[in-house]
């Protein structure tokens, strides 16, 4: 059996990610950071770990992999996001789409998904 473990996510400034991602998702070091990386982990309960690793370049603009977070209030978790530091990044959307794609104070980004009740179901899962 596998299963994953940690997403690892490139950051230029490891003590602004941590910030930023502890109080985006909840969560805590799990041990205390190096000055090059930090393990984070759910605060509350289960879940996959966020590895913060400092790299020496820029974000890319049309990167391979991404996070989509659900959301049971994604307009809420939107706003909350940008308080916390998050950008808009220019989309083109489908006509529907369910997501809104922001970037991280590095630079990285990531989808707000419109989950509803199935955000909560499950993070209580997890």
């Amino acid at each position: 059996m596998i299963r994953i473990g940690s997403i690892v996510w490139g950051v230029r400034d490891v003590p602004r990610a941590i910030a930023f991602w502890t109080a985006a998702l909840g969560y805590r070091p799990r041990y205390e950071p190096d000055v090059d990386w930090a393990l984070l982990e759910p605060a509350e309960g289960r879940g996959v770990q966020l590895a913060l690793k400092l790299v020496g370049s820029e974000a890319n603009p049309s990167p391979r992999h991404h996070l989509d977070l659900y959301a049971s209030d994604q307009a809420a978790e939107v706003e909350r996001l940008r308080e916390l530091g998050a950008s808009e990044v220019e989309w083109e959307y489908e006509e529907g789409a369910d997501y809104v794609v922001l970037a991280d104070p590095d630079g990285n980004r990531f989808c707000v998904v419109e989950a509803g009740e199935q955000a909560g179901e499950q993070a209580a899962q997890q």
